[in-house]
């Protein structure tokens, strides 16, 4: 039987505008390459990037807390003008986490181990 991954705790944030200012831009480069470049993408990152620095700010440094933040307040924003949904871009700021964090998103596995 497999062993469940372990959760995901980030260290305490440092440079809370940095981070977010990285964040954005990071998915709003995933958003734009990952269907077609939208206007809203920019909007749709920012918000997220808000949503998560706030949360972490607030002290909530748990991933997947982290993440379930997001899919509820990402809920009351428009994704009509989107191909996206709370959903997909909660799991888009996920992976961009753990890829920063060299953990393969695929397996969970470490990959600088």
């Amino acid at each position: 039987m497999s062993q469940p991954i372990p959760p995901i705790v980030l260290p305490p944030v440092e440079n809370p505008e940095k981070e977010r200012s990285w964040l954005k831009t990071s998915l709003h480069q995933w958003l734009d390459n990952e269907f077609i470049p939208e206007l809203v993408n920019e909007t749709i990152a920012n918000r997220a990037a808000q949503i998560f620095i706030r949360h972490r700010l607030e002290g909530e440094n748990d991933l997947g807390s982290l993440v379930i933040a997001i899919v509820t307040e990402m809920q009351s924003f428009d994704f009509q003008k989107s191909f996206y949904s709370e959903f997909a871009i909660a799991n888009a700021v996920s992976d961009i986490i753990l890829q920063s964090l060299g953990i393969d998103t695929c397996c969970g596995n470490n990959q600088n181990n």
